[in-house]
């Protein structure tokens, strides 16, 4: 086990570029294999996410080669229909796979996914909408079976707006004959991002970041070199980490556009940013003052991946705050840890009222999901004295080397074993 090891106090200053988005790079590895010929996509993360949606790749016979942040999918060789299981209960994402699968072999397996506990995150919906296209599901000894002999393009329509199960849906329809429409459609940019990559293979996809998604069939798509949209997540815990330190920094290729939920809070606290098309640039009051009330919503409402960032902001800001978690019934499970470092949080169901306090203080903590171990280290950089974060494999799954990005700022991070 790693661990990240924080000396609080030091206040960050500085410039950072923002990486692609583990949550655009994922789908679109998925859907490369949509093409027998070459897809190339740049600046991709070195995040264990990737790494491990790429093993699943060459398992099922792509060839896969990463030279730094460019990655190229050749999936010409691709022979095996069947995720295999280990890897698959590693990483959340794995569960893309299964719409490409079924559109080059009109048969799948797979196995539950796994990825952090940050709450049930059921595929039901994934399943519904792929039934609503003709395939056949059936499950036995804790595996999936998907037979698409009969696949044809219709309408799909979800309950919720799930963002996998709209870009599965996608995925699975790029290649069938006539048009498949899906309602009530996640609307999160990164599936605007899936379209546009798709597109740039010769697919007919439009209405992304809509409530309705159609996709015309084609008879076949083609290679392309793409770079996928910022990570507006990551730029979001940056800009938390400055807020928290009362910093200043400033962030290029960020996805600005894509993050007004998370900027208006921080405005609410009292940072003052700069927004220009690529850049961000904040600079954080001594002390933050407490927001009156936050909930997650699905997109364009306050992304639940930030939830428990702010919840380490709010904890140190002046004031009284309520955050309503109303995506995962999973994620205020860092709140104990807040609290051993001096926080007052109580938390009841979906529901935490925070009393901002002046001053947090070292301790070891246990990161236990990959956003709620990003905001351990943030508390950890306010916090006074030294906070062991452990488990830092999991902030590894959507953050490129944490530490060394915000050592870039200043910080005093760096990486332990223990």
């Amino acid at each position: 086990m790693e661990a990240f090891l924080v000396e609080g106090g030091q206040r960050l200053e500085g410039t950072l570029r923002v990486d692609a988005a583990k949550n655009a790079v994922l789908p679109i590895l998925a859907a490369a294999i949509l093409t027998e010929d070459a897809v190339t996509l740049l600046d991709v993360p070195r995040i264990s996410d990737a790494a491990h949606m790429a093993e699943i790749l060459t398992i099922l016979g792509c060839e896969v080669e990463q030279q730094g942040k460019r990655m190229t999918v050749r999936s010409g060789g691709l022979h095996g229909w069947e995720m295999p299981d280990r890897l698959s209960k590693q990483i959340r994402s794995s569960i893309f796979l299964l719409g490409p699968i079924l559109s080059r072999f009109r048969k799948a397996t797979v196995t539950y996914p796994g990825g952090c506990e940050i709450g049930l995150r059921p595929i039901d919906l994934h399943l519904r909408g792929l039934r609503s296209l003709g395939v056949k599901v059936s499950e036995s000894g804790g595996m999936i079976h998907c037979d698409g002999s009969a696949m044809k393009a219709g309408d799909v329509y979800f309950d919720y707006p799930s963002v996998g199960a709209t870009e599965n849906v996608m995925m699975a329809a790029v290649l069938l004959d006539g048009v498949t429409t899906i309602h009530n459609a996640a609307r999160e940019p990164e599936i605007v991002d899936l379209q546009n990559f798709i597109n740039a293979m010769g697919g007919r996809v439009k209405g992304a970041g809509s409530q309705m998604v159609e996709i015309t069939g084609v008879k076949k798509l083609h290679g392309v070199s793409y770079t996928p949209m910022p990570d507006r997540i990551v730029a979001g815990t940056l800009l938390a980490a400055a807020a928290i330190t009362g910093g200043e920094i400033e962030l290029t290729n960020a996805p600005t556009a894509d993050m007004m939920a998370v900027l208006s809070k921080l405005r609410e606290m009292g940072c003052l940013i700069h927004e220009e098309p690529a850049t961000l640039h904040i600079k954080a009051p001594e002390r933050l003052a407490a927001f009156s009330q936050l909930q997650t919503q699905p997109h364009p409402g306050f992304p639940t991946d930030m939830q428990v960032q702010m919840l380490a902001l709010l904890s140190v800001a002046q004031g009284m705050g309520i955050i309503m978690e109303n995506v995962f019934e999973n994620r205020f499970t860092h709140a104990g840890d807040l609290n051993r470092m001096g926080a007052h949080i109580l938390c009841s169901g979906r529901t935490a009222v925070v009393q901002g306090v002046e001053q947090l203080y070292g301790a070891r903590v246990t990161a236990r999901d990959l956003r709620g171990g990003a905001a351990l280290v943030l508390a950890g950089l306010k916090a006074q004295g030294l906070t062991q974060v452990d488990h830092a494999e999991l902030v590894d799954r959507g953050y490129d080397h944490l530490e060394d990005q915000l050592t870039a700022l200043g910080a005093r991070i760096r990486r332990i074993d223990v």
